[in-house]
């Protein structure tokens, strides 16, 4: 059976797409494992790309500074994607997380993203 991929539309009760205001291009690190709409995302300080959010890291990316607006796939190399970056409500259930982490991490990345105007309801 099929697995469907998360729309925006699953992730987010509001933002301000259509104007651009919440969202950004950007681009991801190379991924090994494809990524639904809805990850919660860290910035790598040294290049200014986004990696899934890792609260285990070094690099920058143990802070939660995005969310993936829609499903990336797998690729060898760094890929253009979209992120939310700012004034948007997602759904908190359907946010997707590094393998692992742990209730008082979420809930540090959530407090991150609320930072920069995300709310996770």
């Amino acid at each position: 059976m099929a697995t469907m991929n998360k729309t925006p539309g699953d992730v987010f009760k509001y933002l301000e797409a259509e104007t651009g205001y919440s969202v950004d291009a950007a681009v991801l690190t190379p991924i090994t494992a494809a990524m639904q709409a809805g990850t919660v995302l860290g910035r790598v300080t040294a290049s200014g790309k986004y990696a899934i959010h890792d609260p285990a890291a070094t690099d920058g990316t143990e802070v939660a500074a995005a969310v993936l607006y829609r499903f990336a796939g797998i690729s060898v190399a760094d890929q253009p994607v979209v992120v939310v970056r700012r004034h948007a409500i997602a759904v908190a259930s359907e946010l997707a997380w590094i393998a692992g982490a742990t209730v008082p991490q979420k809930a540090a990345a959530l407090a991150a993203l609320e930072l920069r105007g995300i709310v996770a309801r």
